[in-house]
Parts: C-alpha cells; structure tokens; sequence
C-alpha cells in the first residue's frame, strides 16, 4: 500500500496528470510492472482462475496479485466471478472497458517487439 500525504507535491502531481492528460489517466488504470499482463492474459482468454493467472505471471506474489486484481476490478477493468461450490471457484473476465484496451495492448506489443531487440 502506498501512503502519501495528501499535500505532498507527488501526491498533488500524479492527481493532476491523472485529472488532466489523457495518458497519465491510463497509465494509472494499466501502468505498472502487473496490470498490464494481467489485462494481456485476459485479452487472449475468455476467463481465467486466480490459480491460472498466477502460474502464468512468473514472480508474483499471492499479495501482489490479490492486490492488483482488486485494484483492476476497483476501475471497472475486470470482474470477479464467484462460483458457488465447494472448494470456492473464482474467475476473472475484462468488462467491455477492460475490452477498450485491446487495440492499446496490439500496438504496444507490435511496438515492443520491433524495438526490442535494437
């Protein structure tokens, strides 16, 4: 959990760039070493299990990752899906905002393999 104080100047501009420009707003819902795999995975997949994802996200914590799937679910990104069984089965799906990152993703990923090896 990150704690700032309210009127620290960090605190007051990443509230300003997320108010106010356009790719500081997506960056705060995307950005960041987890979201953006997590959003990936989904994009290729209907749904996943909270186990599926975390084999496939090499190096998370448990912490980590229950810590981002909410954050993502909080911003309307993704749902939590609860099956009413025994032992409990969750999955997760985008929403249809979780589903407007899909061209972003593509270039990004395109963008990313041309120059990854320059």
């Amino acid at each position: 959990m990150n704690i700032r104080k309210e009127n620290s100047t960090n605190n007051i501009n990443e509230i300003y760039w997320k108010e106010n420009c356009g790719i500081g707003f997506t960056l705060s819902l995307i950005g960041g070493r987890w979201k953006i795999n997590i959003l990936s995975y989904l994009l290729n997949e209907e749904k996943l299990r909270y186990s599926e994802l975390k084999n496939r996200l090499i190096g998370i914590s448990e912490r980590m990752l229950i810590l981002k799937l909410k954050e993502l679910e909080q911003d309307k990104l993704i749902n939590r899906i609860v099956h009413p069984e025994v032992p409990p089965k969750v999955e997760y799906e985008l929403t249809e905002l979780g589903q407007s990152f899909r061209e972003i993703l593509i270039l990004m990923d395109k963008w990313g393999e041309k120059n990854l090896k320059k």
